[in-house]
């Protein structure tokens, strides 16, 4: 994949060309303890420090690290699926904050460097992510098979996870994204998007919130087109949680809620578990223009058990963003 048709995850931060800060000390023995504290909310790209899941990190090796982190019981966005399981996609936001922490604070990469989100993968296993009486308490197995640098400097990266909670495997997964510096990104970038006066569409009208298993119209991304399976990709600049800054594309993890709402919608069963994702990040997702969302439910499955769900996004006609959703119904 070329980085002129990469999409990119930008930094949480304000813009810099400063070199990321050295890392906190992080102790000899076990991680886990007495939890009082998130890792670095600049390091995660993240702007509000509540939604920071990481809690501290570890080097094992040139390329193992151990992690911990929480999963609150209760969350805005992150709302538990039937109020029994934790929200899937919260494990693919732990797996992009590991790669976001690594890419800073163990390879060097500058906070104001820019992210090209090239796949991002996961699986959980539902019996282990059942909401508890307490946060979850989790453990990472951290590695990064593939390393690319560009002369001394980090050009790309793959991260691979394993979320275990109290031993049990919860969730696993990978990212893999380039970096590149901040004048190389805008010299990628259409010129409008970089001009003062840039602004996204108005947000159309959501669908039902119940048709894409959500509660408040605030969360649904999609807007009804008319169309069978076919939606338009309805991004709220506004929304605390998808746009926890400022930015001049979508982000990936509105990407992956539209993906999880239309394959919702197409299996007709809220509430649905997703079981996984498989997506390929192929173009930047424009604000300012109109993105279809249409799915399609893949053949082969038993009706009972889980289903899988291609999603596609397209922009001026081109595929910019795909997903393969498998989920389960939840009685």
């Amino acid at each position: 994949m070329t980085a002129s048709t990469s999409r990119f995850e930008g930094p949480a931060i304000e813009h810099t060309t400063a070199r990321a800060a050295a890392p906190p000390s992080r102790p000899a023995g076990p991680l886990h303890g007495h939890l009082t504290t998130t890792v670095p909310r600049e390091l995660v790209h993240r702007a509000a420090v509540a939604e920071v899941v990481l809690t501290g990190w570890q080097r094992l090796g040139e390329a193992r690290f151990a992690m911990t982190a929480q999963w609150p019981r209760g969350h805005s966005f992150f709302t538990p699926v039937n109020g029994t399981h934790h929200d899937p996609l919260i494990a693919a936001e732990t797996i992009r904050q590991a790669g976001a922490l690594l890419a800073h604070a163990e390879f060097g990469v500058p906070l104001g460097h820019r992210f090209l989100l090239e796949e991002l993968a996961f699986t959980v296993c539902p019996e282990a992510i059942r909401v508890g009486g307490a946060p979850a308490a989790l453990d990472l197995d951290v590695t990064c098979p593939k390393i690319r640098k560009r002369g001394r400097r980090l050009a790309g990266l793959c991260v691979e996870t394993r979320v275990l909670r109290e031993g049990r495997l919860a969730a696993s997964g990978r990212i893999s994204f380039s970096t590149i510096t901040a004048a190389a990104y805008r010299r990628l970038r259409p010129q409008r998007v970089l001009e003062a006066g840039y602004r996204p569409l108005t947000p159309a009208a959501p669908v039902a919130p119940a048709a894409v298993g959500r509660l408040s119209p605030a969360d649904v991304v999609l807007s009804p087109t008319g169309e069978p399976d076919r939606w338009q990709l309805r991004a709220d600049t506004c929304h605390p949680v998808l746009f926890d800054h400022q930015g001049d594309h979508a982000p990936g993890m509105v990407l992956l809620e539209a993906a999880r709402q239309a394959a919702t919608a197409v299996l007709d069963r809220a509430p649905v578990l997703p079981l996984g994702l498989d997506c390929a990040f192929m173009r930047y997702v424009e604000l300012d223009l109109p993105c279809s969302i249409d799915a399609v439910r893949l053949p082969g499955a038993a009706p009972q058990g889980p289903q899988a769900v291609l999603v596609t996004a397209r922009q001026e006609g081109r595929p910019v963003f795909t997903s393969t959703l498998r989920a389960a119904p939840l009685d």
